[in-house]
């Protein structure tokens, strides 16, 4: 599967969530609802994904953890906070440089619109 169509079934999945859930829930029940949804369509899905940090010869187990990776191409970060935070993206951008993973997804079901809660996230 090609990573648009990845992330294709990933927002298309999202919204279904948001619109039968709404805003105000805690980040998990978005999480596992999501993560179901996915599974349904066939996906291959990691939860609460181990991040080692690999600094030279030393690898760091740091307890970093990726809340969904999609067919171990695309990170998927999860939030339900009023507003994205530069700290939420530069997360999404740590994950991807350490994953090797070329493409993430913030998601943010806190909002009324989910369209205004998804940023992408290219390397």
């Amino acid at each position: 599967m090609e990573i648009n169509d990845i992330t294709h079934e990933i927002l298309d999945s999202a919204f279904k969530v948001h619109s039968v859930l709404g805003p105000g829930l805690l980040e998990s029940a978005y999480s596992t609802c999501l993560v179901y949804e996915l599974r349904k369509k066939g996906l291959s899905v990691e939860t609460e994904k181990p991040l080692p940090i690999v600094y030279e010869e030393i690898r760091l187990e740091c307890g970093y953890r990726m809340d969904i990776l999609v067919e171990e191409k695309v990170v998927v970060e999860l939030k339900c906070v009023e507003d994205f935070r530069d700290v939420h993206s530069a997360q999404v951008l740590t994950y991807l440089k350490f994953s090797g993973c070329k493409v993430g997804l913030l998601i943010n079901f806190y909002t009324k619109s989910l369209k205004d809660g998804i940023k992408r996230f290219i390397l």
